[in-house]
């Protein structure tokens, strides 16, 4: 596992560059992250900030897909509550979500869309996310709620 001590409280400064990607690429290999082509820009146990492409992750009208959409927010969010869980927990820690809500306001056809996650709760067994997904010209697509379970090292 990651050794965690270097790694931020929900008031400090975001996870980016070369500690950002430590974390990161050895959790994302072979998964939905990965060929979504999402990128986590910033992280933080209060939330952060990824990114992921609409080409490729449309739905058969060619607008970005919903579900799409909701992985996105999903995924930043649980980045996040990883790094929650290990401030309660310690290394090794995890966190699973345990229930999403999305309202989609409208689609993207084309560029990136980027989830911007701020922490709601974060207590000792549960963290709550909401996330706001933006198209490339700044306009809001998604307001979706992440509930996240933190669990201790097995």
């Amino acid at each position: 596992m990651t050794d965690t001590t270097d790694l931020p409280h929900a008031s400090a400064a975001p996870l980016s560059g070369e500690q950002l990607r430590a974390l990161v690429d050895p959790m994302i290999r072979g998964t939905l992250v990965e060929r979504c082509g999402m990128e986590l820009q910033s992280l933080h146990a209060g939330g952060g900030t990824m990114t992921m492409p609409v080409a490729g992750n449309t739905q058969p009208a060619g607008l970005l897909h919903g579900g799409a959409t909701i992985a996105l927010a999903e995924s930043v969010a649980s980045f996040a509550a990883i790094l929650r869980a290990r401030e309660v927990h310690g290394d090794g820690a995890q966190a699973v979500g345990t229930s999403v809500s999305a309202l989609h306001h409208r689609s993207a056809r084309d560029g990136i869309v980027t989830a911007t996650c701020t922490v709601r709760h974060a207590g000792r067994q549960v963290a709550s996310y909401l996330v706001d997904v933006h198209d490339s010209g700044g306009i809001l697509l998604s307001t979706i709620t992440v509930q996240t379970m933190l669990l201790p090292p097995r």
